[in-house]
């Protein structure tokens, strides 16, 4: 498969956008809020940063807690998705259209969180211009949470070529493959519903744990700490995924 470097553009709409919505549980939801609010410290009315924030989940969450939150997206369709949420409960959130390397603040933040596995979408200097984004939109000492599945101590042990799963009423087939020479996974995903099919491919980078942190630390961050789960439990060899807490210079 050839995935265009772009594919972020519009992979985001559809059915994709749909199944997002319904994957995750609340309860996975109120966990990882609830990690968040441990980890940046802050107490409300502070201002957060949420990017990319998807159908905004973790940005209504935050919100009704009282945080001034700000959420970033590419989607259209997933910006519609998080506005209509907030507005049966009158949730204040602003919410921003924008590429999740384009945030225009200046140290404003006092905390910011990349969370759903949403980081390693761009080439390496793409990568890298995002960190540089987050750190130059938080104030000196904010605290920045990025959490993926994109590293390679992840990927050796749970890599499949080829699975299925259903959401729903939507059957989800995906094909992988993983490309030594870039370091990235290729992946194809096939959704069905009733008549509805759709095929859309995103690209991720995959990075060693170590490479990932010298990368958060060039972009201007220090103090990193590296978990395995919401329990803070170590990221080791197999563990699914990475939260990583990292302060901003």
């Amino acid at each position: 498969m050839a995935v265009p470097s772009n594919w972020s553009q519009t992979f985001f709409s559809g059915l994709m956008v749909e199944s997002w919505l319904q994957m995750v549980s609340d309860e996975q939801t109120k966990g990882e809020v609830e990690f968040i609010k441990k980890e940046l410290g802050v107490s409300p009315p502070a201002r957060i940063l949420d990017v990319p924030c998807g159908g905004g989940r973790h940005s209504l969450a935050l919100a009704a807690a009282g945080y001034q939150m700000t959420g970033v997206d590419i989607s259209a369709n997933f910006l519609k998705a998080a506005r209509v949420s907030a507005a049966e409960p009158k949730l204040s959130v602003t919410w921003e259209q924008r590429d999740m390397r384009d945030l225009p603040w200046r140290q404003a933040f006092d905390g910011a969180f990349c969370f759903g596995n949403s980081f390693g979408y761009y080439d390496d200097i793409g990568n890298a211009e995002f960190l540089r984004a987050v750190a130059g939109a938080l104030k000196p000492g904010a605290k920045f949470l990025l959490d993926t599945g994109a590293l390679m101590e992840a990927l050796v042990s749970s890599f499949q070529e080829r699975n299925w799963f259903q959401i729903r009423d939507m059957k989800f087939l995906r094909n992988a493959r993983y490309d030594p020479s870039t370091s990235r996974v290729e992946t194809e995903y096939t959704i069905i519903r009733g008549g509805q099919t759709e095929t859309k491919s995103p690209l991720h980078r995959i990075f060693t744990f170590r490479e990932l942190f010298e990368l958060v630390t060039k972009a201007g961050f220090t103090d990193l700490k590296g978990y395995g789960g919401l329990n803070r439990e170590p990221f080791l060899l197999g563990s699914e995924r990475l939260l990583l807490v990292a302060t901003r210079a």
